[in-house]
């Protein structure tokens, strides 16, 4: 069964009448629906056009949440090759909401840092919604320090509403370990390329995107605070959360042209989650296309390149 959005609601009563349709055919009825069928879907799609050339940001916030668009192992499992998950930061413990290790990715050794929501109840929990501990940051780090060792480029799939907020996490040093990875991600030697596949949330992103490449998909979202937080805090009121993602400026779009991010990957007609294996393919002819881009470069370049690009974010944000 496709899930739709409240938004979606139109395309999803006249698929459901398209649907039925098909059933009446398969079952032997004597009626002949085929004309039918073809011009409900000819409106279907035609609805599903109407409505994604015109999505708010509220509602791209929802379409980068949608709990079937693909998470970061569809997109490892499909481009990365002999990949090896290493677990664990020499230090606490293991996080399952950041998925880390080394594989090849068409022909090259990377190094693969990737948030993980999960896609069921069992593997949400496990996965803890993609919100990693501070043990997630430190494994990140400890892969990243390994891809500088061997000279190794590292690739992010992003997709966090955050950090996870909670007691244990703060008292092993949340934030410490946040601005750990960053300062990480900011110092390798290596190319660094970052995907945000669904939501970009605050320090939690920012602890792996901080690279040489940020790429968006065109229906994620990258910001400070989620909608919800922001409304609470700027109107006291989690209600405004539409108010909030709209002034928030934090669809791929409004990013591209503050040049926050560096590039945004086209989805399908109706999201990610109606053609996984075509938003994937972009992917990762964006990573590819990157990789080419700093290949070659030295690593006083590359840490100067993503250096400046972040001062300069700075100095024309302020």
């Amino acid at each position: 069964m496709r899930s739709y959005l409240e938004f979606e609601k139109p395309v999803a009563d006249l698929e459901g009448k398209v649907q039925e349709l098909k059933i009446l055919a398969e079952g032997g009825e004597a009626v002949d629906v085929e004309d039918e069928i073809a011009r409900l879907q000819e409106k279907a799609d035609q609805a599903l056009s109407d409505v994604y050339s015109r999505l708010t940001p509220w509602q791209k916030t929802l379409v980068a949440r949608h709990p079937d668009r693909p998470h970061a192992l569809d997109y490892i499992n499909t481009l990365v090759t002999d990949f090896t998950p290493l677990a664990g930061d020499r230090k606490f413990s293991e996080d399952h909401a950041i998925i880390a290790g080394f594989g090849r990715f068409r022909g090259q050794s990377v190094a693969i840092l990737g948030q993980e929501k999960g896609n069921d109840t069992e593997s949400r929990l496990k996965h803890n919604f993609g919100m990693a501990r501070p043990e997630g940051y430190r494994k990140a780090v400890r892969i990243m320090e390994l891809a500088d060792r061997f000279n190794i480029p590292v690739v992010s799939f992003v997709d966090t509403a955050g950090a996870y907020p909670g007691i244990g996490a703060e008292e092993r040093g949340q934030a410490e370990a946040i601005a750990r990875s960053t300062d990480m991600c900011l110092g390798l030697g290596v190319p660094n390329i970052s995907i945000i596949i669904g939501e970009g949330g605050s320090g939690g992103a920012i602890a792996i995107a901080t690279t040489n490449h940020v790429a968006m998909l065109e229906h994620s979202i990258y910001s400070v605070i989620s909608p919800e937080a922001g409304a609470s805090i700027l109107w006291r009121d989690s209600t405004r959360a539409q108010d909030a993602a709209t002034n928030m400026k934090i669809t791929a779009e409004d990013l591209s042209g503050f040049r926050v991010i560096d590039e945004i990957i086209k989805e399908p007609i109706g999201g990610a989650h109606r053609a996984k294996e075509i938003v994937i393919d972009r992917a990762g002819t964006s990573i590819e296309n990157a990789l080419g881009k700093f290949a070659g470069q030295s690593a006083d370049d590359l840490k100067k390149q993503r250096r400046e690009k972040f001062l300069r974010i700075g100095r024309e944000l302020s």
